[in-house]
């Protein structure tokens, strides 16, 4: 696998913000979102066991895939290792590719290319819609026309060179809409609120 960074931390945003997790972000994106944070490209190739090597130091076992899209790399035998060891995985994907077997917990954050693959991709639902809201992005479809979900949450956009900067205009808009459109939740990416190492 093709690892970009692993790292073990709390989870900044979602219905699981404030859980300790160990975070390993795969390289490589099938998407090209203007206001990412993450650098793709660089990266080192890892075995699952050498994964699992590296994250066994971390008291946690709530394993969090993350990316880029994980999609690209993840497979029903890496999430079925993971699960031999005792991790709960979740992951954390842009809703364009179906999933391996053995998720946990599904993250989804659809992107306007994913939003007529989402049933094809997720027929049982997911337990989070996760949709970045800026100034200018389109809003989320209604409840009714995505598949099912535990949590429907907006997230204002981060702006600046490296999206780091809180934009006030899009936390108004997502507020806004949260108000007009229960059951959707406010949920702010509390890592960059402040350095959660």
């Amino acid at each position: 696998m093709f690892v970009n960074e692993i790292f073990y931390s709390l989870q900044g945003e979602g219905a699981n913000a404030g859980c300790a997790a160990v975070f390993v972000r795969l390289a490589g994106c099938n998407l090209a979102c203007s206001y990412c944070d993450t650098d793709f490209v660089d990266g080192r190739e890892m075995s699952p066991g050498a994964i699992a090597q590296h994250i066994w130091q971390y008291p946690a076992r709530f394993l969090i895939w993350t990316g880029g899209e994980p999609t690209l790399q993840l497979t029903d035998e890496i999430t079925a290792y993971f699960h031999e060891l005792g991790y709960y995985q979740a992951i954390e994907t842009n809703g364009t590719r179906p999933l391996p077997k053995g998720i946990d917990y599904i993250s989804c954050s659809p992107k306007p290319e994913a939003i007529m693959l989402l049933d094809r991709n997720f027929p049982d639902g997911v337990d989070e819609f996760r949709f970045p809201l800026g100034i200018d992005t389109p809003l989320p479809p209604s409840v009714d026309a995505l598949p099912p979900a535990r949590h429907y949450l907006v997230s204002p956009i981060f702006v600046g060179d490296d999206a780091m900067q809180l934009d006030l205009a899009a936390v108004e808009r997502c507020v806004a809409f949260v108000k007009a459109t229960p059951p959707w939740r406010l949920s702010v990416q509390m890592h960059k609120l402040i350095h959660i190492p």
